[in-house]
Formats: structure tokens, C-alpha cells, sequence
């Protein structure tokens, strides 16, 4: 008996980073559900703002529009650094994700809604990490 090697085409880009995307969104949601389920309160205020409660809809649109960002800045990469788009934007959105919780700091909140809105944060640079840059050859 031989055996057959069996390949597995790989996914396109676009259907790999739409999955990257989609990973992005799904997964913040999961984790802000699993926080409201556990009773922490998203309430939080900003400096010389009114409390704000983050919901569900809040979490869904930044994560969709950060990700969307950082396809966009991925594809721009490609575009014109060809050679070195692949680091560049993996500590670009490496960059952007401490950056990113900053407000986390500079907010009014309770120590689970920090956690659980932090932990949103690190889920999208996963997912998109993971996802969005072509594997290496």
C-alpha cells in the first residue's frame, strides 16, 4: 500500500483575512458577553464626559472597525513595501494595541470592566495577527 498525500488547498486571502475579521468581532463579543454574564457593570467615565455603558452594539462596531483599519493598513503594506509588509505591520499592530489602552488607564471604571474591555483588545490584535499577514513560505 502506498499513501496518497493529501493537500488541503490553502484559503485565499481575502477569504483568510475575512476570517480574521469575523475572529475579531466574534471573539470581543464573547468576551464582553461573558462579563455581563458574570455581573460586571460597563459603566465607565472619562474625564469632563458622561458615563458611558459600553454594550454589545459599541463592542461589535469598534472591533469590526479596527479590524477593517488594520486590513486596510496591511494592504497598503503590501502594497508599496512588498519585502518587509509582513513585520511591519505585525509591530505596527503590536504598536497600536498597547497604544490602545491607554483610555482603559485614563477612564473611570471598575477593575472587571477594565479587565474584560483590556481583554477585547488583545483579542483583536490575535486574531488579527494570526490571520490577516499571508504565512510564511
Amino acid at each position: 500500500m502506498s499513501a496518497a498525500a493529501v493537500t488541503t488547498p490553502a484559503p485565499s486571502p481575502l477569504r483568510r483575512r475575512a476570517l480574521g475579521v469575523g475572529v475579531a468581532v466574534v471573539s470581543c463579543l464573547a468576551i464582553w458577553s461573558i462579563g455581563a454574564l458574570a455581573g460586571v457593570d460597563y459603566t465607565v467615565e472619562s474625564p469632563g464626559q458622561p458615563a458611558t455603558v459600553i454594550g454589545a452594539a459599541a463592542i461589535v462596531l469598534v472591533s469590526l472597525g479596527a479590524a477593517l483599519l488594520g486590513w486596510a493598513a496591511l494592504a497598503v503594506l503590501e502594497r508599496f513595501t512588498p519585502r518587509i509588509a509582513r513585520p511591519a505591520w505585525i509591530t505596527l499592530a503590536l504598536v497600536v494595541t498597547l497604544v490602545s489602552f491607554a483610555p482603559l488607564a485614563g477612564t473611570e471604571a471598575t477593575g472587571g470592566a477594565k479587565l474584560f474591555l483590556g481583554a477585547t483588545h488583545v483579542a483583536v490584535a490575535v486574531a488579527l495577527i494570526a490571520l490577516l499577514p499571508r504565512p510564511r513560505r
